[in-house]
């Protein structure tokens, strides 16, 4: 076993892999830089928006020429950088007077972030919420602009786990607590301050309530399940993403002590995202149809729907209406192109690019393949393929286990395709865009057979001609890093290799060390960790790691609390115990997401080299 921590990898053309293994010519090194979380000022002139091109992510803002999505003139002036500080960012939103941008931050690169406000020009920057102490306790995220002044709303999280709404006056630094509870979660706060939406439970069981200000009383609007939402100006409507009495997410517009409506649903297609002008006239909706991205503008006055043309990539991963609900911006990807700043004009549907890297230059070929599990329950996934003969095969889980394989850009799959080693990212049961039953499809003691759903996928892959069955490896992020164990352990004698990535080994001690609201929110997910706890034992890997045989890449953050870094420890002490071959990538200035390139380039060659070694030799 060999341990490398690495902190400041060199950046960008100077890389020294000498510390991990995985030298790489400097010419073949490639870096696509990303664009996401864009918001546009409240006038339609500029665009914020969150960017790692320098190395980080941090704040950029790009003006926009006359025209919107139909520009009228030449290239739009330069995008400039928006300081922030030092350390990383994770989402920008401009207030709608123009006069501030809310940043959320994440000190040292970990999960405890805090909200900061700043002029769009980088000057007058200020803490707003979030924790100030090291090691750091709790948590501050914002959720919106209300429309009234310079007000955020805000949720802080505290050690303990409860939760606070906050409104907080950017200008003023004035704070009113509006709400708190356990598993609590404020969705909105209509633009007079008289009325708030707030979600309650833990996931797969949230339900929206609304609550009178300042008294608190509260009015439960629809069961579960019930997430995002959203305030007409005067609280008088509610619009909410909900699958309440059915299989897939709609969107429905609930009166304060009136009767639901839905407002946009289809039979095969979830309802991944909305967003509502300031005034309350029009929506844009984003439907998950197959993993892909499809839109429609709605007329919530009008109670008309009007689909827009395709968007000019697979998936949209952020849509923010304007204003005025004239235009839309959007963060988009495809397989072969990284994420990128679109902006629509929702009356004629045009799309414009406003900012990003461009695509890759030979392209990607992605394919969506079905098939039967072993229960005959269909799963799907998305097909990477390296060569027209079986070869290395790796299955690539993804987390949650709520989240869903879709056709973004992946750099770790190009560089592993260029290695010839296909890539199949399926999506087992419990992950969404299929429905509320396929989601919770693998609650409890179901969770067994989205283990024998990897098996099933390996199986696949061999039948139709893509992995040579001494040749495949599984590698998997949080939740997939702990169905990757679970399967190599469950069913050694498929795999040669695997790739475990901040993942759970052992649910008692997961639920002990991690934050509390997710200790909370995750027991009717995975199970009660007193009653359930022979159930839960038996369902962590580390159990039976006296059948483990493939040798084992572990990545983690040091900074990740979501999935505490004891969990890769013990997977590395367990496993050298048992003379496996294993290897330990530990960053100590990431959480539990990989944010800086420099990190992304040492985790993807780790990965690459790891998966090289044993599959191609």
């Amino acid at each position: 076993m060999t341990t490398e921590p690495h902190s400041e990898p060199t950046l960008c053309g100077n890389l020294d892999f000498s510390n991990c293994g995985c030298k790489r010519k400097e010419s073949e090194v490639d870096v696509s830089w990303t664009c996401r979380s864009p918001a546009l000022s409240p006038d339609s002139t500029a665009v914020a928006f969150v960017s790692d091109r320098d190395g980080s992510p941090r704040v950029w803002v790009q003006p926009l020429p006359p025209g919107g999505a139909t520009p009228s003139q030449g290239p739009p002036a330069p995008a400039w950088l928006v300081d922030t500080g030092p350390e990383p960012v994770g989402d920008v939103l401009w207030s709608p007077d123009g006069a501030w941008l809310a940043v959320l931050v994440a000190p040292g690169g970990g999960e405890h972030t805090q909200v900061w406000a700043v002029r769009p020009d980088g000057t007058d920057r200020r803490l707003l919420a979030g924790p100030v102490d090291a090691p750091a306790r709790g948590s501050a995220v914002f959720v919106r602009w209300t429309g009234r002044g310079a007000t955020l709303l805000v949720a802080e999280l505290s050690g303990s786990g409860t939760t606070e709404a906050v409104l907080i006056d950017a200008e003023l630094g004035h704070r009113d607590t509006i709400a708190s509870g356990p598993l609590m979660w404020p969705s909105a706060v209509s633009r007079d301050h008289r009325r708030a939406l707030l979600r309650h439970g833990p996931r797969g069981q949230r339900m929206m309530a609304v609550a009178d200000l300042p008294v608190g009383d509260e009015r439960p609007l629809l069961p579960a399940t019930t997430d995002l939402g959203a305030l007409s100006p005067d609280g008088e409507i509610a619009y909410v993403r909900s699958d309440a009495g059915r299989d897939r997410a709609a969107l429905v517009a609930v009166p304060v002590g009136g009767a639901p409506r839905v407002v946009a649903e289809r039979p095969e297609a979830d309802l991944d995202r909305f967003s509502v002008s300031l005034d309350g006239r029009v929506a844009l909706l984003a439907w998950n149809v197959m993993g892909r991205s499809e839109l429609e503008v709605a007329d919530l006055q009008g109670n008309h729907l009007r689909p827009l043309p395709p968007p000019p990539a697979d998936v949209v991963t952020s849509a923010r209406i304007s204003c005025d609900g004239t235009l839309a911006v959007l963060a988009a990807e495809s397989p072969d192109t990284p994420s990128h700043i679109l902006l629509c004009d929702l009356e004629s549907g045009r799309y414009h690019r406003v900012a990003g890297d461009e695509p890759l230059p030979d392209g990607v070929e992605t394919e969506l393949v079905r098939f039967a599990a072993r229960d005959g329950l269909e799963l799907t996934g998305w097909l990477h393929r390296a060569g027209p003969s079986a070869g290395p095969c790796l299955i690539y889980l993804h987390g949650g286990p709520e989240s869903q394989e879709r056709p973004t850009f992946n750099p770790l799959f190009h560089r592993l395709l260029m290695a010839g080693i296909s890539v199949f990212a399926p999506n087992v049961r419990g992950s969404s865009g299929y429905g509320r039953a396929f989601l919770d499809a693998d609650n409890h003691a179901l969770r067994f057979h989205a283990i024998d759903d990897v098996a099933d996928c390996v199986e696949h892959m061999v039948r139709i001609g893509v992995a040579d069955p001494g040749r495949v490896a599984c590698m998997g992020r949080s939740y997939g890093g702990y169905l990757t164990l679970a399967a190599l352990v469950t069913y050694p004698e498929l795999f040669r290799a695997g790739v475990d990535v901040c993942g759970m080994a052992d649910f008692a001690t997961f639920y002990a060390l991690t934050e509390p609201w997710i200790a909370a929110a995750a027991v009717g997910e995975y199970g009660d960790p007193v009653a359930d706890r022979e159930l839960l034992r038996s369902l962590s890997p580390i159990h039976s790691f006296d059948r483990l045989t493939a040798p084992l890449l572990v990545v983690h953050g040091a900074q990740d609390t979501n999935v505490p870094v004891y969990e890769a420890e013990q997977v590395v002490a367990a496993a050298t115990a048992r003379g496996i071959p294993c290897r330990y990538l530990l960053f100590e200035d990431e959480g539990h997401e990989t944010v800086r390139t420099a990190n992304k380039l040492v985790f993807w060659e780790a990965v690459a080299s790891w998966l090289g070694r044993w599959l191609v030799g």
